[in-house]
């Protein structure tokens, strides 16, 4: 029994990214309450669970909520466009991983979580750049479903001064 509990412990351990040398910076501090609420997805990484032969998400959005344990509710939605825009929806909830709250874990499937690293920050919660520690994963985000070109410019670089490949963002929107 000890054994499965150690082995269980270092597994844990294992999926969990720390900060360390070569990778992305983050804004140092998340405030949870401004943070909180809606969210639309201006451009992503093209990932598996938004684009396959099934699916493409277009009109995506984001809310957060605070929940009463501590941890962030995460409710995604977006509008298939190869099945005539049918609504997906997927829950999940998140946890901080930092104490600034700019490093969050997110979990769609327990026991399974993912890094939610927010690495650019309108000072007044505008806009967002979120992305993963091995730059696999990229979103920005906005209040608004249009995003201004220049906030969007300003995103972009903040991305690519992170060693994103920005070459691969993809547009959210129809």
């Amino acid at each position: 029994m000890r054994l499965a509990i150690a082995a269980l412990a270092l597994l844990a351990a294992a999926c969990t990214t720390e900060p360390g040398p070569g990778t992305p910076r983050t804004v140092g501090a998340v405030d949870l309450q401004r943070y909180a609420g809606t969210w639309h997805e201006v451009a992503r990484f093209p990932t598996s669970f938004q684009d396959n032969a099934r699916l493409r998400c277009v009109d995506v959005t984001a809310t957060y909520t605070l929940r009463p344990d501590g941890k962030v509710g995460v409710v995604n939605r977006c509008r298939n466009a190869l099945d005539n825009g049918q609504e997906k929806v997927a829950n999940g909830v998140a946890y901080s991983a930092a104490p600034g709250n700019d490093r969050l874990r997110v979990s769609f499937f327990w026991p399974f979580y993912g890094d939610y690293w927010v690495i650019g920050l309108d000072p007044d919660y505008r806009w967002a750049v979120v992305g993963a520690p091995e730059r696999d994963y990229l979103w920005i985000l906005s209040r608004d479903a249009a995003m201004a070109p220049a906030d969007y410019t300003a995103a972009v670089a903040i991305a690519r001064r992170e060693g994103f490949d920005v070459s691969r963002l993809r547009r959210s929107t129809p």
